[in-house]
């Protein structure tokens, strides 16, 4: 149950921090930043060890870069395509 909370803490950081990083509109609530990024963490977890056969974790760098990164899928995903951007 630690790690669960852990987890949700580590995730709300490196959602908060690649919203911080990566600036512009993004109406998400507080639980929408922590789900961004405990998937970020999922993402960085995953990337690490491809690439550097971590077996250590994210830790809050590779989460907050994974946060970062799907944050910009979601934004490239739900741009408006036409029209005028206001």
């Amino acid at each position: 149950m630690l790690a669960f909370i852990g987890f949700l803490i580590l995730g709300l950081v490196a959602g908060l921090l690649a919203r911080a990083i990566l600036p512009g509109r993004d109406p998400m609530s507080l639980l929408a930043t922590t789900v961004l990024g405990c998937v970020g963490a999922l993402v960085g977890g995953f990337l690490g060890k491809a690439l550097f056969n971590d077996n250590n974790g994210a830790g809050i760098v590779l989460a907050t870069l994974g946060a970062i990164l799907v944050l910009w899928v979601y934004r490239a995903a739900t741009r408006s395509r036409g029209g005028v951007r206001v």
